[in-house]
């Protein structure tokens, strides 16, 4: 097969939940430890951090993957979903997956995982763990895919277990209260192995992870009480600058309202890390952060895209807990420009209202849909928003909502693409030719 086919084999073969959602989920560690055994245990050879949360697990992940990349270490880094090429999920010292190791690894255990039927999440983290034993990495950095507890991640056994934060989204699977989410995230909290809880000021969600850690023995360290930021600065440049306990001035290349609380997190995980007897330098947590980009190929996180005419950022945030950052971020653009226009979309199984609330009123709007199945049509999104004080056109493809936006903005304009990942992935190739890196 080439690649092109191995893709459509994985796509048309597999459910794939970033595609059809709920008919794709399939909980449990089953097919997972069964692949895992048959693979005689790749993740077993190399050291893993395992990081679950609602949001900022990602802009987390590729933060302690670009620190430890900076430490000389070869560093396997595994996140979902995609944006624009497979290959993202998958990565060593930011260079994705070769389209050779894919294609092979279908075709050498094709005819043992088709008896399983496992889903495409659970191939594809298998297909991690095997190509990290392969490129003889020294740590990988394991995002969770959903939940925690039964996410096929769970297998591993990690030398730290981090949660960002605890938010309302897949409440048809984690649970409909903050706690019952709390409660699927926190069975990522392995016997006697430290955990880092991030941005958590909830007692009662506090609460759930204290008693897990104390039934395994496990230390837990609350990046709210570790305080590692004395002084933050969001900059014209776009980009935070932090003043830092330990590490003194550090400058994060990701400039979104969230990354603040991302950065407390990362620094009080590298902390742990420390004490764990990983050899950190100082000097790599600076280069880290302010080169995170170019050394893990980060996308979609307060994303400036390329555009002469006037300012276009895109973000992948798609649920209250990212929009109530957002919406901040939007306020004071919207200050700092004449018009703010949104290209925005959302998928079905989303707090769609919960969303429009936070959704600045004074915007010009440009409903549309990604091309998913999930994707809420954008007609349907559009008379939602309505009802909320929204108004804009509507369009049925990203594409051609992009292209109106420019047509209309002036130059002291912003232009905002989001509210699903699966938008801003529909955008991206609108604006740059992919990265083969």
């Amino acid at each position: 097969m080439t690649y092109n086919e191995t893709l459509d084999y994985l796509y048309t073969s597999i459910p794939v939940f970033q595609h059809t959602g709920a008919s794709a989920y399939k909980p449990g560690l089953g097919t997972s430890n069964a692949l895992d055994e048959y693979l005689k245990f790749p993740h077993r050879s190399y050291k893993t951090i395992h990081v679950a949360g609602t949001n900022g697990k990602g802009s987390t992940s590729h933060l302690l993957a670009a620190i430890l990349q900076c430490c000389g270490y070869r560093v396997g880094l595994f996140t979902s979903p995609h944006l624009t090429d497979f290959r993202e999920r998958i990565r060593v010292n930011g260079e994705k997956i070769s389209e050779k190791y894919v294609i092979d690894f279908v075709e050498r255990y094709r005819s043992v995982f088709e008896p399983l039927q496992p889903s495409f999440f659970e191939l594809t983290s298998t297909m991690a763990f095997a190509y990290f034993r392969f490129c003889k990495v020294d740590y990988a950095v394991i995002e969770v895919g959903l939940g925690g507890r039964l996410d096929s991640t769970n297998i591993i056994n990690p030398i730290l277990s981090v949660i960002t934060n605890i938010s309302y989204d897949h409440t048809q699977f984690l649970g409909t209260t903050l706690e019952a989410i709390a409660a699927e995230k926190a069975g990522i909290i392995k016997p006697k192995t430290p955990v880092v809880i991030g941005d958590v000021e909830n007692s009662s969600v506090m609460d759930v992870f204290i008693k897990k850690a104390e039934k395994e023995n496990a230390c837990i360290i609350s990046s709210i009480a570790e305080a590692p930021i004395s002084d933050a600065q969001l900059n014209n440049d776009g980009k935070w600058h932090f003043l830092t306990k330990d590490y003194g001035n550090i400058i994060d290349e990701l400039g979104g309202a969230v990354q603040k609380n991302n950065a407390a997190t990362v620094l009080t995980a590298i902390k742990a890390l420390r004490e764990l007897g990983v050899a950190i330098s100082k000097d790599a947590v600076r280069r880290g952060f302010s080169q995170v980009i170019e050394l893990t190929g980060l996308m979609g996180r307060w994303q400036t895209l390329p555009n002469d005419k006037l300012k276009v950022v895109c973000d992948t945030g798609h649920n209250t807990g990212g929009w109530e950052y957002l919406s901040r971020q939007l306020g004071e653009e919207a200050k700092r420009h004449k018009t703010l226009r949104m290209v925005v979309g959302m998928v079905n199984d989303k707090d769609i209202d919960g969303v429009l609330e936070l959704m600045p009123k004074n915007a010009v709007y440009y409903f549309t849909q990604a091309s998913i199945k999930r994707a809420l049509p954008a007609g349907e999104f559009a008379n939602i928003a309505n009802a909320h004080g929204l108004a804009g056109a509507v369009f049925t493809t990203v594409q051609a909502a992009v292209q109106a936006a420019l047509v209309d903005a002036g130059e002291n304009d912003f232009l905002f693409i989001g509210g699903s990942t699966f938008v801003v992935a529909d955008a991206l190739p609108l604006f740059q030719e992919n990265n083969n890196n």
